[in-house]
């Protein structure tokens, strides 16, 4: 009874706000920047990349691990964003909503990591470098991608030669392709200065 009594005498909960506060905008995005794990890979379309490795062979597994999430969650928390569920999370009141691909089959390209993914052009993706490299590639020019990724690998170091591998016939990625060659000795150097040089993967 004590309990019904109370539910009826508490305030209504806010409801949920989507599109997200701009107050909660800029706070994520200030978060995203003081960790070195996580980055706004891009603002425009909303690409919130996470700390992978430093150097890859083309052939490794393109995903976010466990540690990876976790990391996330962890720094997330403090803005009221929880994970709802296996793949997505959210602040109700802020409108705050994040989106985490499932994974795919072990070859598959990493170009294709959010095309089953569900998401409104307000909600953010959480994706590898890799992938959010991809997302770049595929949501710019070339020369507006080739800027936005020379930042990129300086931060988050990116499985370049699997992305080469999976370029298509198209237009934009035959453009695109050279650009490789350009990012490949700007990442090289990134990971042998500070701060790349001594980090480790999430395990």
């Amino acid at each position: 009874m004590f309990r019904r009594l109370t539910r009826w005498m508490s305030p209504p909960q806010k409801p949920a706000r989507h599109p997200p506060d701009p107050e909660a905008e800029e706070a994520l995005a200030a978060v995203l920047d003081r960790d070195p794990y996580l980055c706004l890979a891009d603002r425009g379309l909303r690409l919130v990349s996470v700390f992978d490795d430093l150097r890859y062979d083309r052939a490794d597994m393109d995903m976010l691990n466990g540690p990876m999430r976790r990391r996330l969650v962890a720094a997330l928390a403090p803005l009221g964003v929880r994970q709802g569920s296996g793949s997505r999370l959210g602040c109700p009141v802020t409108g705050l909503r994040l989106h985490m691909p499932k994974f795919r089959a072990l070859g598959a390209s990493p170009f294709d990591a959010l095309r089953d993914t569900v998401r409104a052009p307000t909600d953010y993706a959480v994706l590898t470098p890799t992938q959010a490299a991809c997302a770049i590639i595929d949501g710019h020019s070339t020369d507006a991608a080739v800027a936005r990724l020379e930042r990129l690998v300086r931060q988050h170091p990116v499985n370049l030669l699997r992305i080469f591998d999976f370029l298509d016939g198209s237009p934009a990625h035959q453009a695109f392709r050279p650009a490789i060659g350009h990012l490949v000795p700007i990442q090289r150097e990134a990971v042998r200065r500070a701060p790349l040089k001594d980090r480790r993967a999430l395990r």
